[in-house]
């Protein structure tokens, strides 16, 4: 016995050999909607630019922050190397010369108070890191 082919436009399912049009998630019908893809390219752009931009933006912040931490280490490396004879107190600020010879040397005499070739005015915070200031008192 074979079976008959039913229309196109019946809905038989042929393994349960129900009629399922009722279950199905979308129309089955003739007289219903035709089904459209939404057009989602104006969506992808709007995401892409977005992405690009937040992605950017932070490319941007940390490269600001390596170029901090970058002087930072500068600004440290430079102190270190100087000549002082002293040990330098959290919280104070110190000031860092050049001699003739370029040998530099850090003091806590201001630069109004001398006339030493100044390179800088630095504040030494509680985790023992030298960062630059612009107070030379």
């Amino acid at each position: 016995m074979t079976a008959k082919k039913k229309p196109d436009n019946i809905v038989y399912n042929e393994n349960s050999n129900k009629y399922d049009a009722a279950l199905k998630t979308y129309a089955t019908n003739v007289g219903a909607p035709a089904i459209q893809a939404t057009d989602t390219i104006a969506w992808k752009n709007r995401s892409i630019n977005k992405i690009n931009h937040k992605v950017e933006t932070k490319f941007l912040e940390l490269k600001a922050e390596y170029e901090k931490m970058m002087r930072e280490f500068e600004y440290n490396q430079q102190i270190f190397k100087a000549k002082f004879s002293f040990e330098p107190v959290i919280g104070e600020i110190y000031h860092l010369y050049k001699r003739e010879n370029h040998e530099t040397f850090l003091s806590m005499i201001a630069p109004s108070q001398c006339n030493f070739n100044h390179l800088g005015s630095f504040y030494l915070n509680a985790d023992q890191i030298w960062t630059k200031t612009e107070t030379t008192t």
